[in-house]
This record gives C-alpha cells, structure tokens and sequence, in this order.
C-alpha cells in the first residue's frame, strides 16, 4: 500500500524546512539593495537552497526528503496555477496586436530555436535545452519549473536552467537603461521591447522604470502577455513530446497539464474582477510563497558536482538566446512600430 505524501516520515519536517528558506528568500528580497539588483525571492530561494543542499541538507534527508519532494512536485503546481492570479485578459487590450504579436513570436522563435541550438550545435540532452529554453522565452525561473512536469527533468538539469535566464536577465536588466539612448525607441516602444524580451518580471520592473513610469507600465502588460502564453504553450509541448513518444511506439493519449488548464481558469476568473482587489493580492502573495518553497526544494535536492559535470554548453546557449532576445527584439520592435 503507497502512502499518501502527509503520512510518510518526514513529511512535517521537510515542509517546514523548505517554508524556512522560502521566508528567508522572501524577506531578503524586500532589502533595498537585493530589490534594486532585481533578485527576487525565487531567485533568493533557489541560492539558499542549493546553499543548505550541499552542506546541511544530506545530513536531515532521512528525516526531510517526502516533504521536500512534496514542495518541489504539488506545491510548484499549485503554484503555477495561482500565477494567474497576476494576469487578466484586459492585458492583451492594453498593448493592442503588436503587444501579442511580439509575445507570440517571441515565445515561439526563442524555445524552438533554443531546443534546436541546445541539442544539435552545444550537444546538450534535450531536458535541459527546452527547459533554457523555456525559461530564455517565457517568463525565466517561474518557466522553468512550469516545464519541468512536463519534460520530466532531474533537479540537476532544472538548475542549471534557472542559473543561466538568471544570470542572463541580470545582465539584460541592467543593459537595457544602458543603451536605451541608442535604441532609438519612445518610452512606448521601449517598454514593449523590455516586457518581450527581458526573462524575469522583477528584471522587467526594474529596466522599465530606469526610464520612466509609462516605459514600466508598458513592459510589465507585455510581459504579462508572454506570461499567460505559458499555459498554451505547456500544453502544445505536451502534446508534442506525447507525439514523440507514439511515434517511438507508445500510445498517444493526450492529457493537458492539469496546472495549464487552471492556470488559464483563474487568470480568466481575475479577469472578471469579481474578487476583492485584497483577496487578489493576498493570493499572489501566496503564490508567491508556493513557489519560493518549490525553488528552496529544488535547491536543496541538487547537487554542485551535477551541476559542474553540465560545464559551459548550457551557459553558451543561453547567452546566445540573450542575443537573439536583444538584436532580434529590437528588429522586430521596428518592424512592428512600422506596421502599427
């Protein structure tokens, strides 16, 4: 007889130990200067776990592991599906068909050409490479684990992936303000360059308000809309890889992601403005608590020899995804403004 996962050893325990680093996380990102960096408390999570992961952890995962596993499968569902509790569908209103047309392209050019680069040109397994991918497309670190059920990845190849759309938002965070005088963009335009093309939300805020209010309000709709693609594009991967799998000789039997189809009913149900706007904001919060503590998890059960054994190939290709993100956006930003 299987148990279920609050009756085995263990359970109490690991929960409470990835809710420990998860408030952690969540307290020192609201520190000013962490704020400012653009670290968020996901990003915050993942460090403190993979910290404790390899010096603490190995010592209480006897008495830990059904809890943190717990964290890091059902609470990261749960997670994705109170993420769309940041969107409405009002959204896609608000930055009108060049707003979806640059997140649909984007979604779309970046993971397709990630999961081809990542396998054919670096040689890298495909779990990784769709999940760098993902994460360089979609919305970052909260991407990746979105994809992780999906692909089925080992905590190893999950952060990997999150390190490099870090390491690469950060950059992008921080170039973006930098060149803006060169770009010959409005603060419009600019905004939607931002939102389409940065990785994480918080790196959004930050390059956005560096040259004003409206590039900001612009950039976090946009992003917004690249966030709400996720749940069709979990689906549709979904699919794909079940194709996969009965053309190997399986038998297709599609089955969206259960956390894709309610990801889309909440974000439809906050579009209808029935909730109260505290209520709202007390579920993101939540959410945001779920998914700091499946980033602590995944910390805590990957190890740095697994990490290191990935070397530079998985860095490499997400510093070319940066590039496609940072010339190809800007080209079809133009060419956007041009049809509009």
């Amino acid at each position: 007889m299987v148990l279920p996962p609050w009756r085995r050893a263990g359970f109490a325990p690991g929960l409470l130990l990835a809710a420990a680093v998860a408030a952690l996380a969540m307290t020192l990102s609201r520190v000013p200067l962490l704020q400012g960096a653009g670290l968020s408390a996901l990003t915050l999570a993942i460090v403190l776990g993979i910290g404790l992961g390899n010096t603490l952890f190995p010592r209480v995962a006897p008495y830990t592991a059904s809890g943190v596993d717990f964290a890091r499968s059902t609470l990261l569902r749960l997670g994705i599906v109170l993420y769309g509790f940041r969107v409405t569908f009002q959204d896609i209103a608000a930055v009108g068909w060049p707003g979806i047309a640059m997140a649909v392209v984007v979604v779309a050019v970046v993971f397709t050409l990630g999961t081809w680069l990542g396998t054919r040109v670096f040689r890298l397994d495909r779990e990784t490479s769709m999940l760098i991918g993902a994460g360089s497309a979609i919305c970052g670190a909260a991407a990746v684990l979105a994809t992780e059920p999906v692909v089925r990845a080992q905590a190893h190849k999950v952060s990997v992936a999150v390190a490099t759309v870090v390491v690469f938002g950060t950059v992008a965070m921080f170039a973006y303000p930098w060149l803006y005088p060169v770009l010959g963009l409005d603060a419009h335009h600019y905004g939607l360059y931002v939102g389409g093309t940065v990785h994480e939300v918080a790196q959004v805020v930050v390059a956005g308000r560096a040259v004003g209010e409206q590039a900001a309000a612009v950039a976090v709709i946009e992003k917004m809309l690249r966030v709400m693609l996720l749940a069709p594009f979990l689906m549709l991967l979904s699919l794909r890889l079940q194709r996969g799998d009965a053309a190997g000789g399986g038998r297709l039997r599609f089955a969206p992601p259960w956390f894709a189809v309610a990801f889309i009913a909440m974000a439809a149900l906050n579009s209808l403005q029935w909730l109260p706007p505290a209520l709202v904001a007390a579920l993101v919060q939540l959410d945001t608590a779920l998914l700091a503590m499946a980033m602590a998890a995944l910390g805590l059960r990957t190890h740095l020899g697994a990490v290191r054994q990935a070397g530079p190939r998985p860095l490499l290709l997400a510093a070319v995804l940066f590039a496609v993100l940072l010339l190809g956006g800007r080209a079809l930003v133009q060419v956007l403004a041009w049809a509009s």
